[in-house]
């Protein structure tokens, strides 16, 4: 059973950077697609991107698209996301998750019902 563990959160500036960083305990590069999600208060859990598993395709909600890069070291079974240019709506709580479906271009809508692992999820605020 794969497990997921976030860090890299914390509080920045509008205009500034953060990078996430996900380690999973098992080596993950032929089965899963990795995604990052945010939940933001009083909202449902939206996908924000998302890489396959060993094509690399990246899929990105519009709303970062331009501003964050996900990538992911399998070697480390590790997922980042580099984010930039942060704005206050960018503030909430981001998770790590492991799809089923390798294939990002193959998940609508991030498809969080075929998510087979969670991480804890770390915070990030965007606050001047």
């Amino acid at each position: 059973q794969v497990t997921l563990v976030e860090s890299g959160g914390g509080e920045v500036q509008p205009g500034g950077s953060l990078r996430l960083s996900c380690a999973a305990s098992e080596y993950t590069r032929n089965y899963y697609a990795l995604e990052w999600f945010r939940q933001a208060p009083g909202q449902e859990r939206e996908g924000a991107s998302c890489i396959s598993s060993t094509s690399g395709t990246t899929v990105y909600t519009d709303s970062v698209k331009g501003r964050f890069t996900i990538s992911r070291d399998n070697a480390k079974s590790t997922v980042y996301l580099q984010m930039n240019n942060l704005k206050p709506e960018d503030t909430a709580v981001y998770y790590c998750a492991a799809n089923f479906i390798s294939d990002c271009t193959r998940l609508p809508d991030f498809a969080p019902s075929t998510v087979a692992a969670w991480g804890q999820g770390t915070q990030v605020t965007v606050s001047s």
